[in-house]
């Protein structure tokens, strides 16, 4: 029995790419004994555990982005981009997935060709997200690029992107238009998995808005509140410019940061999705503080 439904989801490239007959790309769903791998792919190690919380992601929420194909014959295609979304959709059991069939492998029109229509299509926050994830991850696009490409803050970016840390239950509340992006947003101020369950379910039953949501995860946080009655170690609210900081450190690193003062001492913790992503991020710390020791001789 075939496992690969949608969930309404999957959108994300195929709604940005017009379908047709005539040469240009389409949309379809396609056996995935049918996909053959790129001989060109770069890329030769894939992460195991990468792998499998991705897989674990598509199981529960659905495919967000159809890989990207050409046809080799009538039933044989060749992946021109996703091939680490098509070894987790084997693992995830899925039979079919969707894919944007093309004529030819010219990355850099299809690449074009999405950006472009981001701005005409109207995504839902996660299709959103996972098309930007897209951009990043299969073409080579920068944020700093996609962002000036779309005329949007780079933490605009970083923080639709931050929607797919959340988990699967609330992200189907998002794509499903129960949850808004700004319910999504307050809820990543929670530091745990289970507390952003249990804050969205109670979004949905009571109605909050997402000023009252961010009200209570405010006080759940700072005040170590909880509606089940427990105890949590309580963090100090942030001294007068430190929230200012936290977003300009966002920003320049372009990953979630968040700065936690206690009585003695404080923390900070900076967020990544990928080893990319961190090697990234240890290259321009590294860089910054080289420039900082040239200015101080």
């Amino acid at each position: 029995m075939s496992t690969g439904r949608r969930s309404g989801l999957g959108r994300g490239l195929g709604a940005l790419i017009p379908a047709g007959d005539d040469g240009t790309p389409s949309l379809r769903d396609l056996p995935l004994s049918a996909i053959q791998a790129n001989p060109r792919q770069p890329r030769g190690v894939f992460d195991d555990d990468e792998l499998e919380g991705l897989a674990a992601s598509i199981r529960d929420v659905g495919l967000l982005q159809p890989v990207v194909v050409r046809p080799l014959d009538e039933d044989r295609f060749e992946l021109i981009a996703g091939e680490r979304r098509l070894r987790a959709a084997k693992r995830a059991g899925l039979t079919r997935i969707p894919a944007v069939v093309r004529q030819t492998d010219d990355r850099d029109l299809l690449k074009e060709a999405l950006i472009e229509n981001i701005h005409r299509v109207e995504l839902n926050p996660l299709e959103e997200a996972a098309a930007y994830e897209q951009l990043l991850e299969d073409f080579g696009v920068t944020q700093e690029e996609l962002a000036s490409r779309l005329g949007k803050a780079r933490s605009t970016i970083t923080n639709a992107m931050r929607l797919l840390a959340l988990p699967a239950a609330v992200q189907r509340r998002v794509a499903a238009g129960v949850l808004t992006a700004g319910h999504a947003k307050a809820l990543l101020g929670l530091a745990s998995r289970e507390d952003q369950e249990e804050v969205a379910d109670r979004i949905v039953r009571e109605g909050l808005s997402v000023r009252a949501t961010e009200e209570l995860v405010r006080l759940r946080y700072v005040g170590g509140g909880s509606s089940g009655g427990g105890s949590r170690r309580a963090s100090r609210p942030l001294p007068a410019g430190m929230e200012d900081l936290q977003a300009d450190l966002a920003e320049a690193l372009g990953q979630k940061v968040k700065i936690r003062m206690g009585a003695r001492k404080g923390s900070l913790t900076i967020d990544f999705r990928r080893p990319e992503d961190l090697e990234r991020l240890v290259e321009v710390i590294a860089s910054g503080l080289s420039t900082h020791g040239r200015a101080e001789d």
